[in-house]
């Protein structure tokens, strides 16, 4: 991309921004503004990442007076300029694009019981061909949500009854996320009743819309991905628990023995997040896999486990963290048997590193990281990570989930997928704007060289965005 092209896309950014915020007959709210929608979601124990998938900033509140008073509009704009070396692994493969991504929002309430959402997305990557953009690049004006919220409250316990294309996401969203990095973060279309607030469990039964770039995105044939989400907040003091139980039902796959069939897959686990003595902190997922792939059984799992301190003395009050991931892979020791987990529908940006090229499948990670709050707007992350094959046997997967390296037949010949350095910021500007920037760099390993992906990979970034709702009436303090 020109320096030209890139001015322009900056230039047209900031004019959306500025004409957003300057329609006639609407006025800035200096108060707070609430929750567009009535869901509930308990408080984090602890802290994740500075850098994702914490929203930082606040959502701004306009007036306009002339919009009635049971409807409101809310909008996102984000831009955010990537410089990358080495695209799909190739030498010299150097690319610098801008992704722009718009929400478009509108709810409506006709009762006090009901409330009714829209919401269009349009993303572009711009400065790439399009041979290169991602499938979760680009997305030319499509509807990204659609639902009815029925929310009541018998007995004082809040339940919904959320009908239509929805957002679902969890925790860390390691298991079940929007994946909000990428241009086009992810929507169901299905059911979900919720039930409960502090303490609450999702019952769901969905399926995951796949994007078509210049056509109407859509779900697959029937719901296909069913589970039971429990969040309970006060049961244990200063734990949060989260078990879980997730059904796949997926018809016409093909086994190991080329026999075609239907996929029946439980994943049941629980993650736990809490605080412990001497400024200690901590977060643990665990889960197995079992079930049916046509005539081969389903044996598999995962694990990750991180802990951290905070030294709330010391300026900037530093957080150290330790972190392990492990995924199982496919060994082919039965042959009857797959051993590969399952990464579900996560949010995997930064999961392994800034670089995003790898997924939560047939994969080992330890890492550390070190973040910092010199201001109350402004964190900053830095962090290591050594990543490694669980087994030689199987395929490198893409974060994804598809096959980025297949193994040979007697298995790769080395565990070692390398090893990654990054560094990122994020600041809140005037509370409403947040600019994040970051460096990666994946050190290849011998996995990766022995196999013609060696070409070493750094990509840099720099993003803004802005949220901002407009209401009939200012927000009440």
């Amino acid at each position: 991309m020109n320096i030209r092209c890139r001015r322009t896309i900056r230039t047209n950014l900031f004019a959306a921004l500025a004409v957003s915020t300057l329609l006639p007959g609407i006025v800035f709210a200096q108060t707070p503004a609430p929750s567009s929608a009535p869901a509930t979601t308990p408080a984090q124990a602890g802290p994740l990442y500075a850098d994702y998938p914490q929203k930082r900033g606040k959502v701004q509140p306009l007036q306009f007076e002339t919009l009635p008073s049971w409807a409101t509009l809310n909008m996102e704009l984000r831009g955010r300029t990537e410089g990358q070396t080495s695209i799909n692994y190739t030498e010299n493969g150097d690319r610098t694009y801008e992704l722009t991504r718009v929400y478009g929002g509108l709810e409506v309430r006709p009762t006090k019981y009901v409330t009714g959402y829209l919401q269009f997305i349009d993303t572009h990557a711009l400065g790439l061909p399009l041979h290169v953009v991602a499938a979760n690049m680009r997305d030319v004006f499509d509807l990204r949500q659609g639902y009815v919220n029925v929310h009541l409250k018998p007995g004082k316990v809040p339940v919904e009854l959320i009908a239509g294309r929805q957002e679902l996401k969890f925790d860390s969203e390691r298991i079940i996320g929007i994946s909000d990095w990428t241009n086009n973060s992810r929507s169901w279309d299905g059911f979900d009743a919720r039930i409960g607030d502090k303490n609450r469990i999702d019952l769901f039964s969905t399926s995951v819309v796949a994007v078509h770039a210049s056509s109407l995105d859509k779900h697959g044939a029937g719901l296909t991905f069913h589970g039971a989400y429990a969040t309970l907040g006060t049961w244990v003091p200063h734990v949060r628990l989260s078990p879980y139980v997730l059904f796949h039902d997926v018809r016409g796959v093909t086994s190991q023995q080329n026999i075609k069939g239907n996929e029946v897959e439980t994943t049941f686990g629980a993650e736990v997040q809490g605080n412990l003595p001497a400024n200690f902190s901590y977060e643990a997922n665990g889960s197995l896999q079992r079930g049916s792939y046509s005539n081969d059984s389903i044996h598999a799992g995962q694990n990750f486990d991180k802990l951290w301190y905070t030294a709330k003395t010391l300026p900037w009050q530093p957080r150290l963290g330790g972190e392990f991931d492990y995924a199982t892979g496919n060994d082919h020791k039965d042959l009857t048997r797959i051993g590969t987990y399952d990464q579900q529908y996560p949010s995997n940006h930064n999961a392994f590193g800034l670089v995003d090229l790898f997924g939560y499948q047939n994969i080992r990670q330890e890492r550390i990281n070190l973040d910092l709050g010199p201001t109350k707007n402004l964190s900053l992350l830095v962090q290591g990570g050594f990543l490694n094959l669980a087994t030689t046997k199987d395929s490198l997967y893409s974060s994804s989930g598809s096959v980025t390296i297949k193994a040979p037949t007697a298995g790769f010949n080395s565990t070692d997928i390398g090893k990654e350095f990054d560094a990122s910021a994020k600041y809140v500007f005037h509370d409403y704007i947040v600019a994040n920037v970051g460096v990666g760099h994946l050190f290849p390993g011998q996995m990766l060289i022995g196999n013609n992906h060696g070409a070493a990979d750094t990509i840099g970034y720099f993003s803004l965005t802005y949220r901002y709702r407009v209401d009939k009436h200012s927000p009440k303090p």
